[in-house]
């Protein structure tokens, strides 16, 4: 069988796929991968995939350049003549699922979170609905990451039920990211993973860090990537500030996830809405307590109490009243909710829940020849 991969960045399939594609090679499939050049595409060769060049532009709206896409999906899919197409990514499920119909290749889509088209009103969120509306009538399954996004797209996209299903996120390898003991140190180190733009709530996270800045056992670290050209990106300016001021450490990029999440004591993600948020995944794997905002995608990963805390989203004293909380746990219910953060992931998000998923998902929609 050779199945396509098509997203709009190679990290994304590096980051969140590689179980994934490594399922289908070792069963002796093969697999092709349909994005762009950029740092992470080297790494993905290496597995042994077939990369093939396919520019896209990620965010905004720019009619030629998406135009010129889909004609050279389209040219790829009449050529390569995939059994199976799994897509990611707002713009690759879209046109993935177009080029599908005309070209009679079976399209599996995964809507990893809602990106801006329900979070920001506008053109661009307007006009890609409609591409959601039109596209997901031909493809042949949809996958979402958790029920209220399915619920929601359900409704204003008018979805079949039977070609729909939830998906424990992107699944998380349980041997890879394995637990280890939370920090004794006096200082509690909170991390935050994320892009560095607004509906990540990076900005409460940062008011809500300047409320303990004069607190000598307390440490907020903000890891993710600064785009200044991405339409909801928080100012250079701003950010500059918040490290200035020693309000958060800053790390704009990091090959040692795993160290860091070993050297905090908690994960936060202040999160506007999310699909399945990885960087909770990954602390919870890791056995950190976990604090998030009370919206969909975060707590399905976060059960108030359990392991870790809800907080209001957008709103900064509710971060700082879950903090205090956290705070004042002494280490061995700490530890416990570390406990119960590995135990959820164990029975709720291995990522062999989602490779069997989509094994069977495929088995149903492609026809013995």
């Amino acid at each position: 069988m050779k199945v396509a991969f098509v997203a709009n960045t190679c990290w994304n399939i590096y980051n969140f796929r590689k179980g994934l594609v490594h399922h289908f090679l070792l069963r002796g499939d093969e697999v092709i991968v349909l994005a762009p050049e950029d740092e992470y595409t080297e790494c993905i060769q290496h597995w042994g995939v077939k990369w093939i060049d396919t520019p896209l532009q990620g965010t905004g709206a720019n009619p030629v350049k998406d135009l010129g896409y889909l004609m050279k999906l389209h040219s790829i899919f009449k050529k390569e003549r995939p059994d199976v197409a799994l897509s990611f990514t707002i713009k690759a499920n879209i046109y993935a699922s177009l080029v599908g119909k005309f070209s009679s290749v079976p399209v599996i889509c995964n809507v990893s979170g809602l990106g801006t088209v329900f979070l920001v009103q506008g053109l661009i969120g307007t006009i890609a609905l409609r591409l959601y509306k039109i596209a997901f009538k031909s493809a042949n399954y949809i996958f979402f990451q958790n029920e209220d996004d399915k619920k929601l797209f359900e409704t204003h996209v008018k979805l079949r039920k039977e070609r729909t299903g939830v998906l424990p996120g992107s699944g998380i390898d349980l041997t890879h990211f394995k637990p280890t003991t939370i920090p004794k140190n006096e200082t509690i180190h909170f991390l935050m993973i994320s892009r560095v733009i607004v509906e990540k709530g990076v900005r409460e996270y940062a008011e809500a860090a300047a409320f303990f800045k004069d607190e000598d056992h307390v440490r907020f670290t903000l890891v993710g990537k600064f785009d200044e050209n991405h339409s909801r990106s928080v100012s250079k300016e701003e950010l500059d500030q918040w490290v200035s001021k020693g309000i958060i450490d800053y790390i704009p990029h990091s090959d040692e996830i795993e160290k860091l999440i070993t050297e905090s004591h908690a994960i936060v993600l202040p999160s506007y809405r999310e699909g399945t948020p990885r960087t909770l995944l990954e602390g919870a794997a890791m056995g950190r307590p976990l604090l998030a905002s009370n919206v969909p995608g975060c707590r399905e990963v976060v059960k108030d109490g359990f392991n870790g805390f809800l907080f209001e989203v957008k709103n900064a004293k509710s971060i700082v009243d879950k903090v205090k909380l956290f705070l004042a746990l002494d280490l061995e219910e700490r530890t416990q909710l570390a406990t119960n953060s590995r135990k959820l992931v164990e029975e709720a998000f291995d990522e062999n829940i989602v490779i069997d998923m989509y094994d069977r998902t495929i088995r149903r929609i492609i026809k013995p020849s």
